[in-house]
């Protein structure tokens, strides 16, 4: 997507990123004073809308397109600059499911992943952030900028509070400027920083093109878009090499929403009617999407918001499964599965099939080897050993797995 000049929007939030001591929040006082958001009661939200934190993190890591760390990205200046950033990302309810879906829209289009904590040092992954002097939502677009990329900001309907509106006219942008500047994503990020016209320049006078500029030599930049790049990869790299890591992974292996776009209907009364008519939690859903807080606008184009996936679900009126009765198995004792087991249904008879051999279970639309780990209380990593998967294999709707070790 082309535009004209650099993001101002960005370059303002990041005048007070860089005189942040935290996470480099361009947040308002009162949003600032916000109290923090209730907790997720995941009673609310099915097994099969939910995945592990954990997956969600490995996603990010495989995204990368520089995942070794250097003594610079690791050094005593951004460990203090970035103290509470892995605290940060588990300790919010709201933040680690928001992540993911950031991360897998960068991957679907086949983004660098680093482009994923740009939202963590803008505004703190928080869909409503506002800074005073006018950026706002996870992305601190200003209103002109918002409109140049096709988001709405109106009186009834601000876009740029929208996950999915503003996520979606970030990853184009991105996607442009990937290609624009040959793949490499530091040019990007100083260009989505600075504008690409102005990083054009500097390769010019520079005498380098895309394939050999080196981005930290580039001339005539602001100290500030060199220290962004920076910034992220830092970021990444303290996450990978968090001081209490271990600690940290375990906080991570939770359930947490998996959250997908949902187009409202044109009739649609209010987020809550749509959340309680689709078997979601209506609180949650209103902080996901604070861009319909004065109600459900009327567009010229479908609403979308943000809510748990519900690809694979089964409605409760299904012939195939309602009033099914299902069979009791034998193996380890659901209550064994960990963080959730009490909420996670049991297999149902289209799934699972017990006999006095092996079991099985036939992956459906959405399901991961967590959730289905989780169902019949196991590991993920067993699950995937029982198969002759690797720990990144993609299950496909379809596919037979075994649940039971194969007999000698």
């Amino acid at each position: 997507m082309n535009r004209r000049g650099p993001l101002p929007g960005l370059r303002a939030g990041l005048l007070a990123l860089a005189c942040s001591a935290g996470l480099g929040l361009a947040l308002s006082p009162a949003q600032a004073s916000q109290p923090s958001a209730p907790p997720i009661e995941l009673v609310t939200v099915p097994p099969s809308q939910q995945e592990s934190g954990l997956e969600i993190y490995q996603r990010f890591r495989d995204g990368l397109a520089e995942p070794q760390c250097d003594a610079a990205a690791t050094g005593p200046r951004w460990k203090k600059h970035f103290a509470h950033a892995p605290s940060q990302l588990v300790k919010s309810d709201d933040v680690l499911p928001l992540f993911g879906y950031v991360v897998d829209a960068l991957r679907e289009a086949h983004l660098p992943t680093e482009f994923a904590l740009i939202p963590f040092v803008e505004s703190g992954y928080k869909p409503g952030a506002r800074n005073a002097s006018g950026p706002a939502g996870l992305w601190q677009f200003i209103g002109i900028t918002a409109r140049n990329h096709g988001v709405p900001v109106r009186e009834s309907y601000d876009g740029r509070l929208s996950p999915v509106d503003s996520t979606q006219a970030a990853v184009r942008y991105l996607k442009t400027l990937h290609g624009m500047f040959g793949g490499d994503w530091r040019l990007a990020v100083m260009a989505y920083n600075a504008g690409e016209y102005r990083v054009l320049q500097s390769m010019r006078r520079a005498g380098m093109n895309a394939q050999n500029a080196r981005p930290a030599e580039l001339p005539g930049l602001s100290s500030i878009t060199y220290a962004y790049v920076e910034k992220l990869h830092a970021l990444a790299c303290i996450f990978e090499q968090a001081d209490d890591r271990g600690e940290w992974l375990k906080r991570l292996d939770r359930p947490v929403p998996r959250l997908s776009a949902h187009a409202l209907p044109r009739d649609a009364a209010s987020l809550e009617r749509w959340a309680e008519a689709n078997g979601h939690d209506s609180a949650l859903l209103k902080r996901l999407n604070p861009a319909l807080g004065k109600g459900v606008p009327r567009l010229d184009k479908p609403v979308r918001i943000l809510a748990p996936d519900s690809r694979g679900i089964v409605a409760a009126s299904s012939p195939r499964l309602a009033d099914a009765p299902v069979e009791a198995e034998s193996g380890p004792d659901p209550s064994a599965a960990g963080i959730g087991a009490a909420s996670a249904s049991p297999p149902s008879r289209d799934t699972a099939v017990a006999s006095a051999s092996r079991r099985s279970h036939t992956v459906r639309a959405g399901e991961s080897a967590w959730t289905i780990a989780r169902r019949y209380g196991l590991r993920p990593q067993q699950l995937l050993s029982r198969n002759g998967l690797k720990s990144d294999a993609i299950l496909r709707p379809g596919m037979v797995l075994a649940l039971d070790e194969s007999q000698p």
